[in-house]
């Protein structure tokens, strides 16, 4: 074999060792039907109206066009999917079994959830969920899944992190007066201007506490082959005050929603 066909050989070889392994990844059928799970971010609270859900904002089965939901996404490819947004306002891991339950009775194909940000965010630091309790709800509503739906999909995201939303609102006037006036995510949110260590302390708590919700719906997740975890893409991306609703900040407006299809569908299923 001469130098040159040498040279070519060891190139082919070389160019199969370094495709990236995403493009070996199987990407699954595409489904014909879409629930989503979850809380006030799923519903799209507050992205279209003055305290109101606005399902059509969802990231996940929301139809407006500007915000690009996962069901949008998939009709793209399959024109008949169908959808149905289960979650809930206010909703906390307690409430998936429910969720999960009526997933079931809709025969959805493929599944998603968002859930454990009101489990964190609460009127003060002891009110907060447990991470034991945390797992063994969301393990039960899980389990019902994938019992009543053995052939779906399920993506689970993960929890955003709370502590951010602190940081870019802070210093916001307005974003004070809301999060006070509105009682909103007192456990996180309580005096945001204070230096103290107790409250620095404090925040750091309540950021841990959101960490071990992610590290459960990472490990819970994991239990089952037909369910993908973000890893941890929703809880690593830097949002901006700008994604956020100016009338509570602290969902997601239009623009946040489209940033959260984005983030959620990149480490989904690769349809």
């Amino acid at each position: 074999m001469d130098v040159r066909r040498r040279i070519l050989v060891l190139l082919a070889a070389l160019a199969v060792v370094f495709v990236p392994s995403t493009a070996w990844a199987y990407a699954p059928p595409v489904p014909a039907s879409i629930a989503s799970m979850g809380d006030s971010i799923t519903r799209g609270f507050n992205a279209c109206g003055f305290y109101v859900d606005c399902t059509s904002r969802s990231w996940s089965t929301g139809s407006y066009s500007s915000v690009n939901s996962h069901y949008r996404r998939i009709q793209a490819l399959n024109p008949s999917v169908t959808a149905f947004n289960d979650a809930k306002s206010g909703a906390k891991v307690a409430d998936m079994a429910g969720q999960a339950a009526s997933a079931v009775s809709q025969g959805a194909g493929y599944v998603t959830i968002l859930i454990g940000a009101n489990d964190a965010c609460t009127s003060s630091e002891a009110a907060m969920t447990s991470a034991a309790d945390f797992e063994s709800r969301f393990r039960t509503a899980l389990q019902t899944l994938t019992t009543g739906l053995p052939n779906a999909l399920i993506f689970v995201a993960s929890v955003p992190d709370i502590k951010r939303l602190w940081e870019v609102g802070k210093d916001s006037s307005s974003a004070r007066t809301a999060w006070s006036a509105l009682s909103i995510c007192q456990s996180m949110l309580a005096r945001p201007r204070s230096t103290d260590a107790a409250d620095a302390e404090r925040r750091d708590r309540v950021r841990q506490r959101v960490a071990d919700f992610n590290a459960v719906l990472a490990r819970v997740c994991g239990e089952q082959a037909a369910c993908r975890y973000d890893g941890g893409a929703v809880f690593g991306y830097p949002f901006a005050l700008s994604e956020i609703s100016t009338w509570d900040y602290f969902h997601p407006n239009a623009t946040g929603q489209r940033r959260l299809a984005d983030v959620t569908y990149a480490a989904g299923y690769g349809w």
